[in-house]
């Protein structure tokens, strides 16, 4: 993205403030696109989210404590309805109408928790993404994970356009070392106004460890492997990737039972301009009575995003220490290219007036 532009995201988008299952007891207090936010389910089990900032004395409300009637502020006991009005305070009758905090559109869908940060008038339900493997535990069991990353969350959406860095990464469990077919694979690209959408075939090759210790490839197998990607401006990636033995006819098919399936969410909400949350979870689609399979699967995955994530950082540290020298382009760019322009595109709608127009 252009270092000139000054809003660094979109703001009229859904984004993931978190998983539901974060929502406890206690309230959550998370940043994001630089505006401290405070999550709470209430006595009702209904997810709100205000500004984490009392209007009183500006004590930070994710101190305080969910009541039956609201959210109670930790220092002096007002209470606040998810609409961000208090509705109490201690020893006063009249609560002048000034007392009110910020809150925000937030829908809870498929173990997401979404948050809209712009205009609360133009949220949207029908634009949040679809994942309906969330809902399908028998079928798809899964576990979820969400790092914090010190780096602009372009770069994790960078990460995922280009799949060429998993040979060199990711040896040890998706790559398992550089094969021609892997930096030759076979790409179908479409790109979309709203983001990308791929689908990379590396056909006749050997497993990568991962996919081994998965489904149990045994020793000499070769496999047709896909890895299907969509990106979902501004910051989702819904995966389907997977491998059957040569002569299965994977590509004509590639929902048969045996071989290894995975299905994957990654979203990348933005914390500040050089900080991001990444949210994933991947389920399980070939070992789908085994709970051991679905643990070991997360703990995999876990391992190899923390490679990305090593990447990442260091990336942003060179990036952040030279915002202006020029990068190169390859050939493999190309989806990471769209994705950004999607963004900008974005972006552009809410700054520019006559783009808004258009």
């Amino acid at each position: 993205m252009p270092q000139e532009m000054a809003q660094p995201w979109p703001r009229n988008a859904w984004y993931q403030a978190a998983w539901n299952s974060e929502l406890g007891e206690s309230p959550l207090g998370r940043t994001i696109l630089n505006e401290k936010i405070v999550l709470f389910r209430g006595a009702d089990g209904k997810v709100g989210a205000l500004e984490d900032r009392c209007c009183h004395r500006a004590a930070p409300l994710h101190m305080g404590n969910v009541v039956p009637t609201g959210l109670q502020c930790g220092y002096h006991g007002m209470i606040f309805g998810r609409d961000g009005k208090c509705i109490w305070i201690p020893g006063q009758d009249s609560i002048p109408p000034q007392a009110k905090v910020k809150s925000y559109p937030i829908v809870e869908r498929q173990e997401f928790v979404w948050i809209w940060m712009g205009d609360p008038a133009k949220a949207d339900e029908s634009q949040i993404v679809d994942y309906p493997w969330n809902d399908d535990h028998k079928n798809w069991p899964h576990k979820h994970g969400m790092y914090r990353v010190k780096c602009g969350y372009e770069l994790l959406i960078d990460n995922l356009m280009d799949l060429t860095h998993i040979p060199f990464i990711h040896r040890k469990t998706i790559g398992g070392g550089v094969q021609m077919e892997q930096i030759n694979a076979k790409v179908d690209v479409t790109r979309k106004d709203t983001g990308v959408h791929y689908i990379r075939w590396m056909l006749g090759i050997v497993p990568p460890p991962t996919y081994i210790k998965g489904a149990g490839f045994k020793e000499g197998v070769r496999v047709d492997r896909w890895q299907e990607f969509e990106f979902v401006a501004p910051t989702s990636v819904v995966q389907w990737s997977g491998a059957l033995e040569v002569g299965r006819g994977a590509q004509q098919n590639r929902d048969q039972p045996g071989g290894f399936s995975l299905r994957l969410y990654h979203g990348a909400t933005p914390e500040t301009e050089n900080s991001c949350f990444y949210f994933w979870t991947p389920a399980n689609g070939y070992r789908t009575g085994e709970p051991e399979a679905t643990e070991q699967l997360y703990k995999e995955i876990a391992y190899t995003f923390t490679e990305d994530l090593a990447f990442l950082e260091g990336q942003n540290e060179r990036l952040m220490a030279d915002p202006k020298r020029p990068l190169v382009d390859v050939k493999h760019d190309g989806m990471r290219v769209h994705a950004r322009r999607v963004l900008e595109r974005m972006i552009r709608a809410e700054t520019t007036p006559a783009v808004a127009a258009e």
